[in-house]
């Protein structure tokens, strides 16, 4: 069963300006515009989201967004429900869950190596279709890192490529892996990434590939993206090889604005442009399909930490406090998101409570608490 925790819910419409119109007859809102969409409350009834805490450090982030929810009295409730990587399969009522709601916020769910064991990560992208995985990595005031001027988003094709699971052991010692590239699936990622970037006022698209090895299913690749980025002429459209790509990323990572890649290039350009804004525990992401989208963790988001984190209580809440941000936009409550994002760049500009990974020693709790004081 569900465990609903509704917020406090006074005074959420004060600033009934400030959320977007309903969309124009082509299905753009009018005024700021957004790639994921969902019709506002008419009536001002909060939206239901569907919560896993997950594995490990999971409950202790999902935890702390809960927390900052309440005292900025989103209009949001939660439905929750315990889903763990050792599991077999996401229990039904758990899709049913996110099916009905629209909406999901997820800790880690840790994956076993080997043994044959199904990702349940894998399985939400698959059953939901959430073809769209969004990782944006970007530096944070006060935040030193090796670069400055990294503002990266790295859309990554969700649902096949390396990823779709298609192995099997031809004779003993012998395994064949088949990566799977459908034109489908290539132009509706590049149709994602190009309106991404038209709407967000970006001006460049990379998309990355191994073209000259793969040449079919890279080939395949890079043909629908170039057929999609005829249709935006606006926006600069330019190709880079993967392993090219990650040189070019570690020593000009300011280069780069959105980058569109297949499955498995998308999961190791995020990370590294993670690592180089500040690391994968600052930047937020998402899941997104035709219907519905799971925010979690942009970078590594199958990472749940490990025991003496757990133990301590110090695992770092920034990029699901940020990926609720984006998923508050999604749900069209833009005021909301913006006091949630300006909040948490407050303490991490100030330096004063951080986490271990930033370089301090503070728990969650005290990261919520310097949050929920600088909410505005």
């Amino acid at each position: 069963m569900a465990r609903r925790s509704p917020s406090l819910l006074r005074h959420l419409f004060r600033d009934a300006a400030v959320i977007v119109s309903p969309r124009s007859p082509r299905g753009r809102a009018e005024g700021r515009r957004f790639v994921t969409y969902m019709p506002r409350p008419g009536d001002g009834a909060p939206r239901p989201v569907t919560l896993i805490p997950g594995d490990g450090i999971g409950p202790l982030v999902t935890g702390a967004v809960q927390q900052v929810m309440e005292a900025m009295h989103a209009p949001v409730y939660f439905e929750t429900y315990e889903v763990h990587g050792d599991m077999t399969t996401v229990p039904a009522e758990v899709i049913e869950s996110i099916r009905r709601n629209k909406v999901c916020l997820k800790g880690g769910l840790r994956t076993p190596v080997g043994g044959g064991v199904s990702s349940l990560n894998m399985q939400l992208r698959r059953e939901l279709d959430l073809y769209a995985s969004l990782v944006h990595c970007f530096n944070l005031q006060g935040l030193p890192t090796r670069h400055e001027n990294v503002d990266i988003v790295v859309i990554r094709e969700n649902t096949e490529g390396e990823y779709s699971g298609l192995e099997h052991e031809v004779v003993p010692g012998v395994v064949e892996s088949l990566k799977v590239i459908t034109k489908f699936c290539s132009e509706r990622i590049a149709k994602y990434a190009f309106e991404y970037a038209y709407l967000n006022n970006r001006k460049t698209v990379t998309a990355v590939h191994k073209a000259n090895i793969m040449k079919l299913a890279d080939g395949l690749f890079l043909e629908s993206c170039r057929e999609v980025a005829k249709k935006y002429p606006g926006i600069k459209y330019n190709e880079i090889i993967v392993d090219n790509c990650c040189m070019q990323l570690v020593s000009k990572p300011e280069q780069f604005d959105v980058m569109v890649t297949p499955n498995l290039y998308g999961n190791l350009v995020a990370n590294t442009a993670a690592g180089i804004a500040g690391g994968t525990g600052v930047m937020p992401g998402g899941n997104v399909g035709q219907d519905h989208a799971v925010f979690e963790q942009g970078a590594s988001a199958g990472n749940v930490g490990n025991e003496k984190i757990v133990e301590q209580k110090k695992a770092n809440p920034v990029a699901l406090l940020l990926s609720s941000a984006m998923m508050l936009r999604h749900l069209q409550f833009p005021s909301f998101a913006d006091r949630l994002e300006t909040a948490v760049k407050r303490v991490i500009a100030e330096g004063k409570y951080r986490t271990k990974d930033l370089g301090g020693s503070s728990t969650t709790q005290e990261v919520v608490d310097a949050v929920i004081a600088k909410l505005d």
